[in-house]
C-alpha cells in the first residue's frame, strides 16, 4: 500500500494545478484593427474587370478579405426564422413561378412563351422587377420581396420555379433550370432538375444561425459562399442593380453592406453643392459623428463612390463613407483607386479605413 502512495500524492497534484491552471486561463478578447489598406482581390484569372469573377468579402475588424467566383452559387437559404430563398444576384440570375407543384411535368413546352419574349433574360433593355429579387432597402424589403416566395409549411403549396442561372462573366450564358423548394424540419428540401429531365435530385439544407445564408449549387450541391455574419461588413461585386426605375441590369463595382446582419452605412460629402459636411477623410472623427444619419439599406454604398464614363473618370475624391459593424465599431472608409484613370486596377479596387469609434 505505502508503495503506491507517492504516487497517488503526485497524482493528485498534477490533477489540482492542472484544473487551476485551466480555470485561470485568461480569456482573450482581440481588439479591433484600427485600421488598414486593402487591394480586392476581385479577378480570377485574366477576365476583364467589369466582368470580374470574384466577390470580395471584406471585415474591417479583421483586416481580412474572402474571395468566392460568382458563379460558384445559384440559390442561398435564408438561416432566419422565416423560409426564404435567395437568387444569385451576383450573375443576374431571374426566375418566374409556374402554375405546378411537380418537377416532373414541367418541359421544354413550360418555356417556349418564356424564351419567345426574353421574360428570363436581364439587360440590354430586357427582364424586369418581377423577376429579380429587391435591389434596395433594407433586411425586411429585401427577405419580404424575393422572387421564391417564402416557402410553406403547407406542401402543396410550394410552386415550381423556373430560373435562369444567369451569366458567367459577362455573357456566356448559363442555361436554365427548374426547381421546388419544401420545408425540412428546420431547413429546406431542395428539388431541381435540367427543363428537359424526368427525374430530378434533392438536396437537403440545414438552417446554422452563424450565418445569414447557406448556399446550393446546382452543379457542385452545398457550397460555402458568405463568411459567418459576424465576419464580413461590406461585399465588392457585380450585382443585379437598376439603370432606372424600371430597368434592372448588372452593375459592376457595387458594394453591398451587410444589411442582413444590421450593419449600417452612411456617406459623407465634404465639397461641392452635395456636400453633407466639411470634414474631409483624414480629419473626420468620433465627435463628427454627431448628425450623421446611418442607414441599413443594402445599397448604402453602391457605386456611388465611382464614376466610369465622361470626366473625370475613377474614384469620386469629394466622399467618404462611414460603416458600423454588427459589434458597433465605426469606420471610416475612403476609395483609392479602381480604373486605370485613377492608377488604378479594374477588377482590384483598392480601398482604406480607419476605427473612428470603438464599440
Amino acid at each position: 500500500m505505502n508503495k503506491f502512495t507517492p504516487f497517488l500524492a503526485l497524482f493528485c497534484a498534477v490533477a489540482v494545478f492542472s484544473s487551476c491552471k485551466k480555470d485561470s486561463d485568461p480569456i482573450i478578447i482581440v481588439p479591433p484593427s484600427s485600421g488598414s489598406t486593402l487591394t480586392l482581390n476581385g479577378l480570377i484569372g485574366e477576365e476583364d474587370g467589369t466582368g470580374a469573377g470574384n466577390s470580395v468579402f471584406v471585415d474591417f475588424s479583421k483586416d481580412k478579405q474572402v474571395s468566392v467566383a460568382r458563379t460558384s452559387w445559384d440559390l442561398g437559404f435564408y438561416s432566419g426564422t422565416e423560409f426564404r430563398v435567395i437568387l444569385n444576384h451576383t450573375v443576374g440570375s431571374t426566375a418566374i413561378a409556374l402554375d405546378k407543384t411537380d418537377l416532373n411535368t414541367v418541359t421544354a413546352a413550360d418555356t417556349i412563351a418564356l424564351a419567345s419574349v426574353n421574360t428570363l433574360a436581364l439587360g440590354q433593355g430586357d427582364g424586369g422587377f418581377s423577376t429579380i429579387d429587391p435591389v434596395s432597402g433594407g433586411a425586411a424589403a429585401y427577405l419580404g420581396g424575393t422572387v421564391i416566395k417564402e416557402v410553406s409549411a403547407a406542401e402543396v403549396s410550394n410552386k415550381v420555379y423556373i430560373v435562369n442561372r444567369g451569366t458567367a462573366g459577362v455573357t456566356e450564358k448559363r442555361g436554365w433550370e427548374k426547381i421546388r423548394v419544401i420545408r425540412n424540419g428546420n431547413g429546406y428540401t431542395l428539388q431541381y432538375a435540367k427543363i428537359n429531365e424526368t427525374t430530378f435530385k434533392t438536396l437537403n439544407i440545414v438552417k446554422d444561425p452563424v450565418f445569414n445564408f447557406k448556399f446550393a449549387s446546382f452543379t457542385a450541391g452545398a457550397v460555402e459562399v458568405e463568411p459567418a455574419k459576424a465576419d464580413w461588413d461590406i461585399q465588392w461585386t457585380l450585382s443585379t442593380y437598376m439603370a432606372s426605375a424600371t430597368v434592372p441590369y448588372t452593375f459592376s463595382d457595387f458594394v453591398l453592406i451587410n444589411f442582413v446582419s444590421g450593419v449600417t452605412a452612411a456617406e459623407v460629402i465634404f465639397s461641392g453643392t452635395e456636400a453633407n459636411s466639411k470634414v474631409n477623410y483624414a480629419d473626420f472623427k468620433e465627435t463628427d459623428l454627431n448628425g450623421i444619419a446611418f442607414n441599413g439599406n443594402r445599397d448604402a454604398i453602391a457605386g456611388k463612390w465611382r464614376v466610369t464614363s465622361g470626366n473625370p473618370v475613377g474614384v469620386k475624391t469629394d466622399r467618404f463613407y462611414l460603416v458600423k459593424d454588427g459589434a458597433g465599431n465605426v469606420y471610416k472608409l475612403k476609395f483609392v483607386s479602381f480604373h486605370a484613370k485613377d492608377t488604378g486596377v479594374r477588377g482590384k479596387p483598392v480601398i482604406t479605413y480607419e476605427l473612428i469609434k470603438k464599440a
